[in-house]
């Protein structure tokens, strides 16, 4: 059975998510579009595979990613709103501390929760590339999943967690361009 449409749905998708955040204007399209092919690609290696699980987890893994990206959108745009309504940059020459501290505690309510959801994200990204590298004998989605997933719980050292998610994101790559072009078939049934 296949996974050459995985392989390249995949890889491109890998690199265009990697490179989108690089690009001015469109970067972000670009990026969308990069999940989307990695997500086409995982699906198929489920199927391939004959595992709902894989692309399961990967979609709940997608969604909270998703998910977390929204709530920190909405959090930076309420508190700017807040801010803008009531006048803040004025009023913190008047000394108006209690306003910077309401936006500060916003700030950070609403990155706590991305934070949150996006380590549950990264999980269920970790269970799907494990599923994915017993089933197609690629051991780097493992290793992949597991950058992924520390590195999300160390994303509040921002440092350290963003250095492991950029070199999962490049070991993400490499374990595309590693997938076999073809599974037998016995492989298909352990692990099923």
């Amino acid at each position: 059975m296949g996974l050459t449409q995985a392989k390249t749905y995949g890889s491109v998708g890998a690199i265009l998510s990697i490179l989108g955040g690089n690009i001015p204007r469109i970067g972000n399209l670009i990026s969308i579009i990069g999940f989307i092919l990695i997500l086409l690609a995982v699906k198929e290696i489920s199927l391939v595979v004959n595992r709902e699980d894989i692309f399961k987890d990967y979609l709940v893994a997608f969604i909270l990613h998703l998910g977390a990206f929204f709530v920190f959108l909405i959090a930076l745009i309420s508190v700017i709103g807040i801010t803008v309504l009531q006048g803040i940059f004025w009023n913190l020459a008047g000394k108006d501390l209690e306003s910077l501290g309401q936006i500060i505690k916003g700030l950070l309510i609403g990155g706590i929760l991305a934070w949150i959801l996006f380590v549950l994200g990264s999980y269920y990204l970790k269970k799907s590339y494990e599923s994915i590298s017993i089933e197609t004998e690629v051991g780097i989605f493992r290793t992949t999943g597991l950058l992924y997933f520390v590195g999300a719980i160390l994303l509040i050292v921002f440092g350290i967690g963003a250095l492991l998610i950029i070199i999962g994101k490049i070991l993400e790559i490499v374990a595309y361009l590693s997938l076999p072009e073809n599974i037998k078939k016995e492989m298909t049934v352990r692990g099923g």
